[in-house]
């Protein structure tokens, strides 16, 4: 199980990245876009952590056995939670005018900004 402040570092490390990310991939760079993609990026994989905390599930802390990728169902979570969330935010936020195709890959970007920090810095 995860402490609520590795939790918080994890959700901040998202956020961070994500931001950057988005902010230089994503076109047009609108300023709200990067941000609401990082405060995604934070809140999805924080959501995620809180129900693995509240149901006591360590099983989806074990990482796969591959070494250039030890991905666990928790980090994969953790992406999946950051990519829904950004879907809705942009997709009813700054993005709303957007084609879905737009919305998808800063969504998308987002999502694996989340799973990277995840997988490699906690």
């Amino acid at each position: 199980m995860s402490s609520w402040s590795t939790v918080a570092y994890g959700a901040a490390l998202s956020a961070v990245l994500a931001a950057v990310v988005v902010g230089l991939l994503v076109r047009p760079r609108l300023p709200l876009v990067v941000v609401t993609a990082g405060v995604a990026a934070g809140l999805g994989p924080a959501a995620w952590n809180a129900i693995l905390n509240a149901v006591d599930a360590p099983g989806f802390f074990t990482d796969a056995p591959i070494a250039v990728f030890p991905v666990s169902w928790q980090d994969t979570g953790s992406g999946v939670f950051a990519t829904a969330v950004a879907a809705l935010l942009l997709g009813f936020g700054p993005q709303r005018d957007l084609v879905g195709r737009k919305v998808a890959t800063a969504a998308l970007l987002t999502g694996l900004a989340a799973l990277v920090v995840d997988v490699y810095l906690y």
